[in-house]
């Protein structure tokens, strides 16, 4: 039995859809499993509820740890490794992020931190994936496109190695399923660099129209993000990392993907290319 914490996400759904194609037992875990369409045993579970954790672990033998983005990150992946240790879970993927523990004071890498020393020091075997920015984070701009409106850039012409969430998910589907990948990190990104403006180029060549950009500065989208209700810690963390990217911080690229996959990873036009719809 494999639980997948974070169920409903980008990442999650696709984890289960993969794992449950593949014959695997699979329990998804999500706050509101009301009205869920997933392919497996799908429970109610809450990181700050130790109860719900048990009762979501329990009988797992592996679990998918993933958490939505933010300073809550250490005590919630604390939370499930406490469990999953009481429950005796032989072996525990977490999903992390590019650069986690190289520079905690620009990186929403410093969230997890805690978390993947906690798991290297527990007794299940553990396999980190460190992925660089979703394609999908693009979808966010689907609204503005649709609009016709230019696409707002918080990064300048900072590029990175854009990584397909199918990919991180097949990734994390191999290291929940074979031992191969015990003890490893992997750092995943895309097979190049793009910025952001290389990416609307994409998304222009796809649609067969102009979309256009302007850049936003880092300290007006953070106004916006806290007017809108974000926390302000997280939104000020957000932005440093969009600085840091600006700045060229997290121009990488490395062959983790192609090497667990046995295939090059997919690439943005690719990615635009299914997506398509979410555009027009």
């Amino acid at each position: 039995m494999i639980l997948v914490t974070g169920a409903t996400g980008t990442i999650g759904t696709e984890v289960v859809r993969i794992l449950a194609e593949r014959g695997e037992r699979v329990r998804a875990m999500t706050r509101n499993p009301q009205g869920s369409t997933l392919p497996a045993e799908v429970v109610q579970g809450d990181f700050d509820d130790r109860a719900s954790l048990d009762g979501a672990v329990s009988g797992a033998d592996a679990v998918f740890l993933l958490d939505a983005p933010g300073p809550w990150i250490e005590r919630h992946d604390r939370a499930m490794l406490d469990a999953a240790r009481s429950h005796g879970v032989g072996r525990v993927v977490k999903l992390s992020a590019i650069g986690t523990g190289e520079d905690t004071e620009v990186r929403a890498g410093g969230w997890h931190l805690p978390g993947e020393r906690a798991l290297r020091a527990g007794e299940a075997d553990w396999t980190i994936l460190r992925p660089s920015s979703f394609a999908a984070n693009t979808l966010h701009w689907a609204p503005m496109i649709r609009a016709g409106r230019p696409v707002a850039n918080l990064t300048g012409d900072g590029a990175q190695g854009v990584v397909d969430p199918r990919d991180v998910a097949e990734v994390a589907v191999a290291a929940l399923t074979a031992p191969d990948h015990a003890g490893r990190t992997y750092t995943l990104t895309g097979p190049e660099l793009l910025s952001a403006p290389d990416q609307v180029a994409t998304l222009e060549e796809v649609l067969g129209r102009p979309i256009g950009i302007v850049d936003v500065p880092p300290d007006v989208a953070k106004e916006q993000m806290i007017a809108a209700g974000r926390d302000p810690e997280f939104a000020e963390g957000a932005m440093r990392g969009q600085r840091f990217i600006a700045e060229g911080g997290n121009a990488r690229l490395t062959g983790d993907v192609a090497a667990v996959l046995g295939r090059p990873a997919r690439t943005y036009a690719t990615w635009a290319r299914d997506h398509r719809a979410a555009f027009e």
